[in-house]
């Protein structure tokens, strides 16, 4: 219903959005060239389809962003927001005719402040930007996607983002305080708050975070910052197989009781059981793949790799406990780092982990299925059995410590068979993913790529509730229209 409010400008219109939109914006930040235009049609995702822009806008302050969206009220085009385009479901993937509202050239950050411990910042800021900034004070901003060089904290907002350190530190969602977000017709609303606590009517911060520009635009995010930790060192661990490797992950996460003492090193530690900076698990495939591809002499005679980092004072000596734990789950072999450098390289081979299995088949597609960590073993028994079925190659990399997997099917695109079997195996995936008690993303999003499931997860009633709140900030539909639902 939200859909049918909006139609794509005639061909006549194009001259008059055009002008509209420079009535309120410098030349430089409209962008009409359909070469041009045709680049911000995708993010990264594939099978998704998209359309193609009728114009591309690139605003540098509020006030612009406003203009735009009065514009597009007025006139009943769609917009679709995007950051840097390296989401992985299709939500930032371009609507027929519409305007794309590309948020990368509102960089600033505004504040950091190392008593309030918050920054301020707009939505244009690269993550790792942000992150080495707020270094210069002390302070650390946990979130940190693969994509950390590239994507953008607008983007990670939008799509509830994750990362390596969410085992300990949490996901996007846990450190966005307050936002200004600019409505579908114009009007800006602030939301939460600069203090460390409030609790003040509805949370309306959570509800922008993960609605993939769905609600509203965010001009303006402030960011809840932690004291630097002491540099982490990273222990990898080689297992004959999977489930082995799910088992070390059980034991290293396993709380004990109440009589259980404190071992040496114990800020890693909670209530017996250990809290690492990092915990991530490498299939075969995904180690062949990343030796393959950066040369990096990882072992490939292992069936399954785990890396796990502690940030505490005495790192060492929780590697050590944990390493115990490794090698009684059956680990064939245990090393830890001895320093920084030797950690940063064993955590750049897991960061290259997707782009070496898109180089496997020259596509591939992406799943991101969060299930209990009680049941990582069973999900990476199931895709192996899925990938036999499909005579696929699908490497799994994953965020063992928080359950969430990313079992990454690899395919020729020119291969219209093998096409056919990727797509049918990816819902395989998720259909295992539901069955174990999981989620269908854990930190990518819905975007377009998993619209008819997040139906399944949430049920009739909950897609009507969600569809209710989106007519309320975007009665027109006008604010990336077919994402979500």
């Amino acid at each position: 219903m939200i859909m049918s409010r909006i139609q794509a400008p005639p061909d006549e219109a194009q001259g008059n959005l055009t002008d509209r939109l420079l009535a309120g914006l410098p030349a430089e930040a409209v962008l009409i060239d359909p070469d041009v235009t045709a680049s911000y049609a995708n993010d990264m995702a594939s099978f998704c389809p998209s359309g193609a822009p009728a114009v591309v806008v690139l605003p540098r302050t509020v006030e612009q962003v406003q203009h735009v969206m009065r514009t597009a009220t007025e006139l009943r085009v769609p917009v679709v927001p995007q950051g840097a385009r390296t989401g992985l479901s299709g939500a930032a993937n371009a609507s027929e005719g519409c305007i794309v509202l590309s948020l990368t050239k509102m960089d600033r950050i505004l504040e950091i402040n190392p008593v309030d411990r918050i920054a301020v910042v707009e939505p244009g800021v690269i993550n790792a930007a942000l992150s080495r900034a707020v270094n210069e004070h002390g302070l650390y901003y946990p979130p940190d996607p693969s994509s950390w060089e590239m994507c953008t904290i607008g983007g990670n907002i939008g799509t509830a983002s994750g990362g390596l350190c969410c085992v300990k530190y949490g996901v996007t969602a846990e450190y966005v305080l307050g936002l200004d977000v600019v409505l579908a017709d114009g009007r800006l609303m602030s939301t939460g708050r600069r203090t460390a606590k409030g609790v003040a009517g509805y949370d309306m911060t959570r509800l922008f975070v993960g609605s993939e520009g769905s609600l509203g635009i965010v001009v303006r995010a402030v960011l809840a910052l932690k004291p630097q930790p002491p540099q982490q060192l990273v222990l990898a661990a080689e297992f004959a197989s999977a489930a082995a490797a799910c088992d070390a992950v059980c034991r290293i996460m396993k709380t004990e009781g109440r009589g259980a003492l404190p071992q040496k090193g114990g800020g890693g530690r909670r209530a017996g059981g250990h809290v690492p900076s990092l915990l991530e698990l490498m299939d075969r495939t995904t180690v062949k793949a990343v030796n393959d591809l950066a040369h990096m002499g990882l072992p490939e005679t292992t069936e399954a790799l785990l890396l796990v980092a502690f940030d505490t004072p005495d790192p060492a000596a929780d590697l050590a406990a944990v390493g115990a734990l490794c090698e009684a789950a059956g680990a064939t072999q245990v090393v830890p780092a001895d320093d920084a450098a030797e950690s940063e390289m064993l955590l750049q081979g897991r960061r290259l982990s997707l782009t070496a299995l898109e180089a496997v088949k020259g596509t591939t597609m992406i799943d991101d299925v969060c299930v209990p960590r009680s049941r990582l073993g069973e999900m990476l028994d199931g895709i192996e059995q899925i990938a036999g079925k499909y005579q696929l190659t699908i490497g799994v990399c994953a965020h063992a410590g928080d359950g969430n997997t990313h079992p990454t099917v690899c395919f020729d695109a020119g291969d219209a068979d093998e096409s056919r079997r990727a797509r049918e195996s990816f819902d395989e995936i998720m259909v295992l993913g539901l069955r174990l008690g999981g989620t269908i993303t854990g930190e990518h999003g819905v975007g377009v790529l998993k619209k008819e499931w997040l139906a399944r997860e949430i049920g009739p009633v909950g897609v009507e509730m969600q569809r209710a709140v989106k007519q309320v900030f975007d009665p027109l539909g006008i604010l990336n229209p077919g994402k979500l639902f």
